[in-house]
């Protein structure tokens, strides 16, 4: 089986991911739990204002939001990108009250979970996505 290529990067933020091999170990056994594997996988942790952009530009949304996921998956391994609001998940960790570091790896647990496949648009899928994302969060060791 091909090794995971897990990467993290910063753009427009001073943010630089703590852990990070500890993270991608996570992040593939999130998608092994979902009987996936990850081939190429890249975070993009970003400002408010370079989100925005993005969501402007590809999704046609003139909204802030905490993550964008771009998939780019052809075969059996998953394939994408991953934009993160830095500034998003810092106001949100404040609003539910949890650390950053928990609502970063929610966040980040979130964007791989479109990659496998799910969806978060109507009620069911946004019950299913929460259930999903601890059951992610449950994994971090």
């Amino acid at each position: 089986m091909p090794k995971s290529v897990i990467q993290f990067f910063s753009e427009r933020t001073s943010f630089a991911l703590e852990n990070q091999r500890k993270v991608s170990s996570w992040l593939s056994k999130v998608a092994s739990h979902e009987k996936k594997s990850i081939s190429d996988l890249s975070y993009i942790f970003c400002t408010d204002g370079y989100l925005l952009k993005l969501n402007k530009a590809y999704l046609h949304h003139d909204t802030y939001t905490d993550i964008i996921t771009f998939d780019y998956s052809e075969g059996k391994g998953i394939v994408g990108e991953v934009f993160i609001s830095i500034s998003r998940v810092r106001e949100n960790a404040k609003v539910y009250r949890v650390s950053f570091e928990q609502e970063l790896r929610r966040v980040m647990a979130h964007g791989l979970l479109h990659l496998l496949g799910f969806k978060d648009k109507g009620k069911a899928e946004k019950a299913l996505m929460r259930e999903k994302e601890e059951a992610c969060l449950s994994l971090w060791k």
